[in-house]
């Protein structure tokens, strides 16, 4: 969930200059029509890694709007007061009033997530305080109360160059604090627990948004834009007639600043002569055939699932996996649009039906990702659907996993001028133009919403325990190599998890 947040997002100072005064004027008309609405609060909670730049933010927000209708709050270690109190009572009496906005640091989310690293509770008493959160969170929306979720993040490396940079600098080593330090040994568990609580939690009325924090400018207009959006929306849903301030998080939930995205980051120019290619394929294809024979893997279902950009080699790909296995050793489903009797479903009831059993191998060409893809960007469903479908999908796969499947997930990356030569290739050869449709050249001039689309799902359900493989594919044999052996590594790992 955090791949996003890692990969070195900026803001240069003149961009930075030009677009602070028109978001600055904007947040404060917004946060002035929500006064004199006064038909709902706004409740903004603050999470993630020390260091990330959480105080920063806040109070750069409070330059940028008017302070006096924001009250911040921080929960440490609980008074005496408190402790007599059950634990929700010192969050219930500084919630924000209508028209009001409230920000919490060491809110709900911080205890459990602290007690978890350290030990004190298990995974269950998370799981249970995470559901506790959840149905608190639910009832305040219900209640029309418009909340925001922010995890400001830093790598690993990041904030290791952070604290270095800092210690030997007399004039700001003041800034590490002694949480500093201690994150600085507990990273990994820190980051491993707060990616389930972020799986757990984040809901279509109440989603978190992971921040890039190394870059203050970046950081900063992010916040604000994600902010000004959801404000708006809601203001908007609350003026209309009879309208509640339900689902007020319509906004995109990628805000493009520097047009830098996790699919921009990869690197498409990786290629395998033919040579390596032949050889590797052979290697990677006689090992995939030799670990689903495996006994161990008996007890076991294994689901691979494949999307990508058009033209992007999916089905070359399951074609390299598929040339290692008798045809009784797997199964392929393809995805299209519902049928009749599937729209008569829930919308998972199709992709629920197809799962493997144990000791089956599935293949879903094409799969239930396409309802936060072509279902979003064309508008076959509602905003409230697909941002909800963010957390049902988490939730499913958390079952698939649960249950001993083993789950692999691609999506394979093309740049568009690649897309563009092999569309071309397919219109001008007569065994394959079957493979290029009217839809396929309109779907091209969305090209951005889709990159979009595809950086908020791998942001939302790229997890622990069902993370995205993303496959640089601009060079087919490349590809093919990858998720071969992506695959492979997976059996691996899960054999060796069961013996």
């Amino acid at each position: 969930m955090f791949e996003s947040a890692e990969i070195g997002h900026a803001i240069d100072k003149a961009t930075y200059d030009a677009a602070v005064p028109d978001l600055r004027e904007a947040l404060l008309q917004a946060q002035y029509r929500l006064k004199a609405q006064a038909k709902f609060p706004v409740l903004i909670l603050i999470n993630g890694i020390e260091g990330a730049g959480k105080g920063e933010t806040i109070k750069l927000l409070n330059e940028w709007m008017d302070p006096r209708l924001i009250r911040v709050d921080s929960f440490d270690v609980p008074s005496d007061e408190e402790l007599s109190h059950p634990p929700a009572w010192r969050f219930w009496r500084r919630l924000p009033p209508k028209g009001h906005t409230g920000i919490f640091f060491g809110n709900w989310y911080s205890k459990m997530l602290e007690d978890r690293v350290h030990g004190r509770i298990k995974g269950a008493e998370l799981k249970l305080a995470t559901a506790r959160a959840q149905r608190l969170e639910r009832m305040l929306c219900d209640e029309g109360m418009l909340i925001f979720k922010f995890w400001f993040h830093l790598s690993k490396d990041q904030m290791n160059a952070r604290l270095d940079s800092l210690k030997n600098d007399p004039l700001h080593s003041w800034r590490i604090s002694p949480l500093d330090w201690q994150q600085s040994k507990t990273y990994d568990k820190f980051v491993r627990y707060g990616e389930q609580i972020l799986r757990l939690s984040s809901r279509d009325f109440a989603p978190w948004y992971v921040v890039e924090g190394a870059d203050e400018r970046y950081r900063s207009l992010t916040v604000g834009r994600i902010l000004l959006e959801g404000l708006q929306a809601a203001l908007a849903a609350a003026e209309q007639p009879g309208q509640s301030v339900a689902q007020p998080h319509s906004a995109p939930l990628q805000v493009d600043l520097d047009h830098l995205s996790l699919l921009d980051s990869l690197d498409l120019s990786q290629k395998l002569d033919k040579d390596n290619y032949q050889q590797q394929l052979a290697e990677e294809q006689a090992r995939l055939s030799r670990l689903l024979r495996d006994r161990r893997l008996r007890k076991r279902g294994v689901l691979a699932l494949f999307e990508g950009h058009d033209a992007a080699g999916k089905g070359s790909a399951i074609r390299r996996v598929t040339g290692a296995l008798d045809p009784r050793m797997y199964r392929t489903v393809q995805i299209a649009a519902p049928t009749d009797e599937e729209r008569a479903q829930p919308w998972l009831w199709r992709f629920w039906r197809n799962v493997p059993e144990r000791g089956k191998f599935t293949i879903f060409d094409r799969s239930w990702y396409g309802r936060v893809l072509v279902e979003r960007v064309e508008g076959f469903c509602t905003p409230e659907e697909w941002l909800r479908a963010y957390s049902e999908i988490n939730d499913f796969e958390e079952q698939l996993v649960d249950a001993d499947i083993v789950l692999v997930k691609f999506w394979l990356s093309i740049d568009k001028k690649t897309q563009l030569k092999r569309f071309k290739e397919r219109e001008d050869t007569a065994f394959k133009r079957f493979k290029i449709t009217d839809e396929d050249w309109r779907n091209r001039e969305r090209w951005d919403d889709y990159g979009h689309a595809v950086a908020d799902m791998v942001d939302r359900t790229s997890t622990e325990i069902a993370p995205w493989t993303l496959v640089e594919a601009n060079d087919k044999r490349f590809a093919r190599v990858k998720v071969l052996r992506t695959l492979n590594e997976a059996l691996e790992a899960a054999i060796e998890k069961g013996r």
